[in-house]
């Protein structure tokens, strides 16, 4: 089956293409950019429609990081590590991002905001008793972490579940040393 190249756009066209997928969800300027390249007949043609997006407030990575961060922590209750992850896949500003994360969790406490996570993902399990096998203290303890937890508080956390102390201790220590042989 051969692949199907996209009709090329210029001027008018390419604006109103620009419109129409911004109507239908945000995209950074990166994002958008690149989305444009694909389909200009006229390379230069991509930055002027690009900036006269940002003139009439169609486009702007610091509302589209706010409102992608505030959707994440109201929505999916993931953390900070986690969102700002996925702001960087979507070619925001580092600076931007970490501000947008920085003001959508002022006011949120992790600790609670892992226990309505955990609670949240094994509704169907009495956590207590799940969290005294090892390995799905374990299993817990990684998804956490690829929510965007800290370790810290994802031990913290996991210590007031589990009756085994010790399991929750060797889950920081192996996670520890992780963090040490990857920074080198």
């Amino acid at each position: 089956m051969a692949v199907r190249k996209p009709c090329l756009l210029e001027g008018q066209q390419l604006w109103d293409y620009a419109l129409r997928i911004l109507g239908r969800r945000d995209y950074s300027v990166s994002e958008l950019r690149e989305k444009l390249r694909v389909r200009a007949a006229k390379k230069g043609e991509v930055e002027e429609i690009l900036s006269r997006l940002k003139i009439q407030g169609y486009l702007d990575d610091r509302r589209f990081a706010a409102a992608f961060a505030t959707a994440r922590l109201t929505n999916q209750g993931l953390g900070k590590g986690r969102v700002l992850r996925d702001l960087r896949q979507r070619r925001v500003a580092p600076a931007v991002a970490q501000q947008a994360v920085r003001q959508a969790y002022r006011n949120t406490d992790e600790q609670e905001l892992i226990e309505k996570f955990l609670r949240r993902k094994f509704r169907k399990v009495d956590l207590a008793q799940y969290l005294a096998e090892a390995r799905n203290l374990a299993a817990a303890y990684r998804k956490l972490r690829l929510a965007g937890f800290s370790s810290s508080a994802s031990l913290q956390v996991l210590k007031r579940f589990s009756r085994e102390a010790d399991l929750v201790d060797s889950l920081g220590t192996e996670d520890e040393t992780e963090e040490e042989s990857s920074s080198f």
